[in-house]
């Protein structure tokens, strides 16, 4: 088991089987199929992430660079949030861009039943030690451990 300390930006505890993208996630292609047609996995639309595109993304904790792509980001982050359509968590090896962080922070303070931590600047090294379906486990104050899978 590794332990990669990050910022948090929506705080929550969360144990979930990890999803990885070595590039950036554009929101609105990813989770568009989500939003629009009621795919509650939230498969992901988006074509030029092949690491993670046909995969579902609902309930993982999504492990990536950053996000990518337009102003709505925010919107669907906060969307799929309250449609039950969210990741369990997601990792940022980078700082979390603000519309992303927005739309997230929006969707812990207004939304009761549904939360997604998340926390950033978990490093360089976390993206380049962590793999599909390994454990992660989201702790409070940013503490993110990774192991084999379950």
């Amino acid at each position: 088991m590794k332990t990669f300390q990050g910022r948090v930006v929506v705080p929550g505890r969360v144990s979930a089987e990890a999803l990885v993208s070595r590039g950036g996630l554009n929101t609105l292609a990813s989770f568009q199929k989500a939003l629009q047609f009621g795919d509650k996995k939230a498969t992901c639309g988006d074509q030029n992430n092949p690491d993670l595109y046909g995969k579902q993304m609902a309930g993982k904790a999504l492990c990536l660079p950053q996000t990518i792509g337009s102003t709505t980001g925010g919107l669907v982050l906060y969307c799929a949030t309250s449609m039950g359509r969210q990741p369990a968590c997601m990792l940022f090896s980078n700082p979390i861009d603000s519309l992303a962080a927005a739309g997230a922070v929006l969707a812990d303070v207004w939304l009761e039943n549904n939360k997604m931590p998340v926390v950033d600047s978990l490093g360089d090294e976390f993206l380049d030690y962590v793999k599909d379906g390994m454990n992660i486990i989201v702790q409070e104050g940013g503490k993110v451990m990774v192991s084999d899978p379950f």
